[in-house]
This record gives structure tokens, C-alpha cells and sequence, in this order.
């Protein structure tokens, strides 16, 4: 025990710059204002995962969670910057390699930062227990990183509760107090008595025209039983009060004719979520079609999209296997290939549906992690549209322009009903007298201002060269991008002048920097946008099994290789 302590206080000791707490500075309005405003980039960084470990140690066995031992020879050992397709969680020497990166290539291209939690290590080595204190000196280290590396250039970061950074209790508890000092330069000050209640907030990300929302899907996860689940008889449960308080937000955004990205930890699928907080979680999405952006989360580590899916939904809201798998840590890669089946089961649905009703799908984005844990490291920018008139939200039935009604009034989907014949509070819950506001017009559904272009994935393929003789950290790469290749650059010569680019072409490889290129093994999708109806566009052809080449790209990317390294 006495050894521990030391090594734990050498730790501190040597990670004194990134264990210092940040310094708690009053919100300043004032001061805000005065900061001159930072041109549009047209982009943003979902980060997620990082998973800290201030125990790991270099050349130790990975069975030790690579904190002691040595392994045989046989065995991978801790490398100085983790091990590749391991099951040991990130040395600081990767977290901080990752963010200086970002820092140096990517902190002055990017308007925001979407951060999806888990900012602390595993709780996986029964001789060194996790803490709660240990969690909540790593989630102050990561945040002062975040601060350093964004919030020093007017860069807004929305940091979400993870799994492991607090299996959450009702609140206002500790937990939210402690997240709230911690986490006080990210929070405005208006949201900070609803953070202190529940951990979740929201925040303009484009003063009056972007917003972004940071739930606490701690709340809505199979695996707190600290919380009822959405339980319809309970309004005071801690994940129907979040609802309540998500549908007055986007009611309030729609408003203003905003558009927001709503960000988490764990990703909305039946089976990670509780029945009922699946239903509403649905539910709301798809009525707010026309405000939400996307949804962005993390917490599976492992690249993939699905669905929303109004009519795939079922009695007590449980799916198909249209969604992600729930993520217990236990057989964890056994499990992601299982994932592989069931997209590829719903994408296949979708691709017999002969007349898609847009009105009725949500896509939920899941980023791979900085953890090498089970995969390899890895970081997605975003890029989104900054040009064109803003979309204006109608009233359902109001013509606009001549041009019909805006919004849709699709019936409600039948899980609701089914759940509504079941206990009538429920049928109260879901608004089924309601309408969706949905429009082929808005940004989730046709290019235009804001819209979600698409994104690029940065990975580090060469964990394990720190080994080699130059004694140089490994580098991050472009692992791929959802793009076609002609829209990373302007489409003429003439057009040059007033053509925003995507993304940076000094951060791409040389050949994506060639403007003559149409096709790119980095740019297998080819897409045009990352709307609703691109997506689906891409669900149908992986959904069919002539597309071999284009599913085995898809398996690649979201294991990266796992199943050609070891």
C-alpha cells in the first residue's frame, strides 16, 4: 500500500501540469463580448474516449491492465504510448501526444469542440480500485488540457458525462457540484442550477444561430440502477425531467430559428437505453427534425452509424436489431462483431423499403475513441455549411412562399400508441395529438446553411513505432472521409477566390491535395452530404450484398483492421 501511494504521488508529481486544477474565474459577460469574434471555419472536433490511466506503465503486462508485471516474450508489452488493439487504457503520454496534435494541426480550423465523456481510467485492476476522488483529479487534468488547448484561442468545448466518470445518483448530488467546478469554464452561467440539478446543459455555440446540447445519458443507461428508467408513473424520475427540460430547449431553439447537434455519452439504442427513455428519446428527435442537426456520442469505441426509426420501434420501444449493441466491457470485441451483423440486418431493412418517408429516420453518429482500447486512436472533424440563407421554421399547415406547408404531420409511430393503450401516462408523455416538425427543406434534410457536410477520421495505425530507432512519437493519419473527392476543392478555376474548403488541404494526404482526383481509396462513400437522406442513401447500398467491396470498407473501419493485426 505504502509503495502505491509513493507511485501515485510521483505521479502527481510528474503530472503537475496536467493534474493542476483550473483556475475557477467568476463568469464575465463583459468580458466575453469584448473578445473579438473568430471567423467561421466551418468545422468542429468530436472528441471521445480518452480513458487516462495515471498507473499505466511502460514495458508492463497487458494482463496487468499494463500497470506491473512483465510479460513473456511472447506478449505485447506496454508501449510509451499504449497498446494497439489492447485492452489497456491510454497513457498520459497519448492523451497529451493526441491534444498537442489537434492543438498544432487542427485548434485554429474548428468553431467548436464536441466532447463525449469518459475522461477517466477503467475501474478494471482489482489491486489499484478506482477512487472517486482518482476520477475526478483525471477529469480536472483533462479539462485543463481542453482549456490550454481550446478555450485560450475562444473556442468553445461541450464536455458529456461518461460512464466512467460517475455512475450518476438523482441529483443535485456531489457528483453534479463536482462537475460543475471542474467543468465551469465550459458552462455558461444560465445553465449552471440546471447542471448542478442534473448534468446536462446547453450552450450557443454560433451566438443565434448554432446551439449545442450536452445530455447526461447516465440518466437513460440500462446500467445505472441508481435511476427508474423513464418510468411513465414517476415525472419526477431524473431521465423524465431531462426529457422535459430537452423538449423546452429545442422548443426554445426552434424559436429562434436555431439549429442544434445533440451530443452524449452513451448512444440512444433500445438496448443501452431504458424502454421508456428510448421511446421519448426517439420521439423527440424525429418531432424536432427540423431543428436537430445530428446526434453525436461515444462510450462503444468502435466506428459506426444507425438509425432512429420511427416505424421500427415496438412494443415497450424495444428495436430490432437496428441499433447498437449495449456495451457491458465483458467479451467487448465479440460484441462489436456482433454490431457488424446487426447494422448491416437494419441497413438491408432499409434498403426493401421501396418509398422512404424521410420524416421518419434520425441518424445517430457513434466516433471511434482515443483509447487504444480495443482499437486503435483516433479523432473526427466535421465540416459544415456556411453559406446560404438560414432555414426558417413554419407552423404546421402554414403555406410558405407558395411553396406548401412547412413540417409534416406523420402519425405518430406505433410504439407510442401501443405504449399509450398500455398506461395511459405514458400517452401524455409522448404527445401523440402532436405534430413532427420535419421539412425537406430544413438542414438536416437538404444541403443549406449549417448542414453537416461531412467528416474526416484521423487515426494512429503505428502505436507500437515508438520503438524505432528515431525515437519519434507516432503519428496521426487520415484513416478516411465521407466526402467525394471533387468537393474538397472548388469546382473551377474561377471559383477558387470565394470557395471554402472543407478541410484544410495541408492536413490531407498529397493525393486528396490534387484537385484533378476523382476517386481515393480515403474517400470510399463518396457523399455529397451527411443529411438524413444521404444516409440512408448509404444504409441501402451497404444494405445489399452485391456492395461486397463497399461493406468490407465499412467492417474495416469500424474494427481498423483489428481482425488482420492480431
Amino acid at each position: 500500500m505504502r509503495t502505491t501511494a509513493v507511485s501515485l504521488l510521483f505521479l502527481l508529481v510528474q503530472f503537475q501540469d496536467v493534474f493542476a486544477a483550473p483556475t475557477q474565474v467568476p463568469f464575465d459577460s463583459d468580458l466575453v463580448a469584448k473578445r473579438p469574434p473568430r471567423k467561421l471555419r466551418g468545422r468542429f472536433l468530436h472528441l471521445t474516449d480518452m480513458h487516462p490511466d495515471p498507473y499505466y506503465r511502460v514495458g508492463t503486462s497487458e494482463k496487468s491492465a499494463c500497470h506491473r508485471r512483465k510479460p513473456k516474450k511472447a506478449k505485447p508489452r506496454a508501449g510509451e504510448h499504449g497498446i494497439p488493439f489492447g485492452d489497456c487504457d491510454s497513457p498520459f503520454s497519448l492523451t497529451n501526444h493526441t491534444l498537442d496534435f489537434i492543438d498544432k494541426k487542427w485548434s485554429e480550423e474548428v468553431d467548436f469542440v464536441i466532447w463525449t465523456g469518459d475522461s477517466a481510467r477503467h475501474d478494471n485492476d482489482r489491486k489499484l480500485p478506482r477512487t472517486t476522488k482518482e476520477i475526478y483529479e483525471l477529469n480536472r487534468a483533462m479539462a485543463r488540457k481542453m482549456e490550454d488547448v481550446f478555450l485560450s484561442k475562444g473556442v468553445p468545448v461541450i464536455p458529456t458525462i461518461g460512464n466512467n466518470d460517475n455512475i450518476m445518483l438523482p441529483g443535485p448530488n456531489d457528483i453534479t457540484f463536482q462537475y460543475s467546478v471542474i467543468w465551469r469554464s465550459f458552462i455558461p452561467f444560465p445553465s449552471f442550477q440546471v447542471f448542478q440539478r442534473g448534468g446536462y446543459f446547453s450552450v450557443d455555440v454560433i451566438p443565434g444561430s448554432v446551439a449545442a446540447i450536452s445530455l447526461n445519458t447516465m440518466y437513460f443507461y440500462t446500467s445505472n440502477k441508481a435511476v427508474g428508467g423513464c418510468e411513465v408513473n414517476d415525472p419526477q424520475d431524473p431521465g423524465n425531467l431531462q426529457f422535459d427540460w430537452l423538449e423546452v430547449q429545442l422548443q426554445t431553439f426552434r424559436s429562434r430559428g436555431m439549429q442544434v447537434w445533440i451530443a452524449g455519452h452513451v448512444p440512444p439504442s433500445a438496448r443501452n437505453y431504458y424502454p421508456e427513455c428510448h421511446v421519448r428519446y426517439v420521439e423527440l428527435s424525429l418531432r424536432y427534425q427540423d431543428t436537430i442537426l445530428g446526434h453525436l456520442f461515444g462510450h462503444m469505441n468502435v466506428d459506426h452509424f444507425f438509425f432512429l426509426d420511427a416505424q421500427e420501434v415496438t412494443h415497450n420501444g424495444q428495436a430490432r436489431s437496428s441499433d447498437a449493441l449495449e456495451e457491458d466491457e465483458q467479451d467487448v470485441k465479440k460484441k462489436h462483431k456482433d454490431l457488424y451483423g446487426s447494422l448491416l440486418k437494419n441497413f438491408n431493412h432499409v434498403s426493401k423499403v421501396s418509398n422512404i418517408d424521410h420524416d421518419n429516420y434520425a441518424v445517430v453518429n457513434v466516433a471511434p475513441s482515443v483509447v487504444p482500447n480495443p482499437y486503435l486512436p483516433s479523432f473526427r472533424i466535421f465540416s459544415y455549411n456556411i453559406s446560404g440563407s438560414p432555414y426558417v421554421p413554419g407552423d404546421l399547415g402554414v403555406i410558405v412562399d407558395g411553396r406548401g406547408p412547412r413540417g409534416s404531420n406523420a402519425p405518430r409511430p406505433d410504439c407510442l400508441d401501443d405504449l399509450a393503450r398500455q398506461n395511459a401516462t405514458f400517452e401524455k408523455e409522448c404527445h401523440p395529438s402532436g405534430h413532427w416538425n420535419s421539412s425537406p427543406n430544413s438542414p438536416s434534410r437538404r444541403n443549406g446553411l449549417w448542414s453537416p457536410l461531412g467528416f474526416a477520421q484521423y487515426y494512429m495505425p503505428d502505436l507500437n513505432a515508438t520503438t524505432n530507432k528515431r525515437k519519434r512519437p507516432p503519428k496521426y493519419k487520415l484513416e478516411y472521409l465521407t466526402f467525394h473527392p471533387s468537393l474538397l476543392h472548388p469546382p473551377s478555376e474561377g471559383a477558387r477566390s470565394g470557395f471554402h474548403y472543407p478541410l484544410p488541404l495541408r492536413n490531407l494526404p498529397r493525393s486528396l491535395r490534387n484537385s484533378t482526383v476523382t476517386k481515393s481509396k480515403y474517400a470510399p462513400y463518396g457523399m455529397h452530404d451527411l443529411t438524413i437522406p444521404s444516409w440512408l442513401k448509404l444504409a441501402r447500398r451497404l444494405g445489399k450484398a452485391k456492395h461486397k467491396k463497399l461493406r468490407a470498407r465499412f467492417r474495416r473501419y469500424m474494427y481498423m483492421g483489428a481482425d488482420e493485426e492480431r
